[in-house]
């Protein structure tokens, strides 16, 4: 019986170290030198302290800050989810004009359409990004809680915003915490 037990434990544990410890090593090791920033979370510090990733949405809702999308998970990475709620669905309805609602009493010198990524959530619920037409809707409540003019804001916007992907896929978009932190740097609140 052990000769047949032995062969099989010995290749058990020989794979065991070579992919649940050798495998990984090499590959942390190598993306800690490769790419130290996305491996360890793409984190934004201001003055050595975390404020946030690139990569996560955080909830905004101060006039002076740009707001994102909404959540379908309340910006808790923990529980990403998408809501799953169809085009026919009461409740996504509901989601909708409350967000319309919102939008209109926290942009009142707003008066356009208002871009759909301000009112739906992203497939992960946490999208870090808006499209440059939702930044430039709230830009009138922004520059006036800076104190800047909605011109200089929507320049900011411009140059923050990222190019298509090989020039011709996706929408140009803003990651909303890097916009926030140059917005406190180039116009401080007041």
């Amino acid at each position: 019986m052990w000769r047949q037990i032995a062969p099989a434990f010995r290749v058990t544990l020989f794979f065991t170290v070579l992919t649940g410890l050798i495998y990984p090593g090499v590959v942390t090791g190598l993306c800690q030198e490769l790419f130290r920033w996305q491996a360890n979370g793409s984190l934004i510090k201001v003055s050595g302290q975390v404020v946030g990733s690139s990569l996560i949405g955080q909830n905004f809702t101060e006039p002076w800050d740009f707001h994102p999308r909404p959540s379908a998970c309340n910006y808790d990475a923990s529980d990403s989810a998408a809501s799953n709620l169809g085009p026919v669905s009461r409740v996504l309805m509901d989601r909708v004009k409350a967000a319309v609602a919102k939008f209109r009493k926290d942009n009142p010198r707003y008066s356009g359409p208002i871009p759909a990524d301000l009112l739906t959530t992203s497939a992960s619920g946490l999208d870090p990004d808006i499209s440059v037409a939702s930044a430039e809707a709230q830009a009138p409540r922004v520059a006036h809680a800076r104190g800047a003019s909605v011109r200089q804001v929507i320049a900011l916007i411009h140059q923050k915003a990222t190019r298509r992907e090989l020039g011709f896929l996706g929408e140009p978009e803003v990651n909303v915490l890097d916009l926030n932190l140059a917005l406190d740097r180039k116009y401080p609140r007041r």
